[in-house]
């Protein structure tokens, strides 16, 4: 079973939005692809993306409510100081 792929650019647009609601999330480092959701990781930890979402920020962004990047922001994990 091959891996889906999702645009970077889209994941990196939508850390930009979701850093308006959580200045600690920071910016993209990587990602990576599960069968129906991304975990990226950013400057300032992990969160999760829904493949769903990533892809419509590419195809439909204005269609992304504030509810869905609210509870897309609460999925943020953040790095545990060393």
């Amino acid at each position: 079973m091959s891996t889906p792929s999702v645009p970077a650019y889209a994941i990196v647009e939508l850390l930009m939005r979701l850093s308006v609601i959580n200045k600690q999330i920071g910016d993209y480092k990587g990602h990576i692809v599960k069968s129906d959701y991304v975990d990226v990781k950013t400057t300032g930890g992990i969160l999760t993306l829904s493949t769903e979402l990533i892809m419509q920020q590419f195809e439909k962004p204005e269609q992304i409510t504030a509810n869905d990047l609210a509870l897309t922001a609460d999925t943020f994990h953040p790095q545990r100081k060393r």
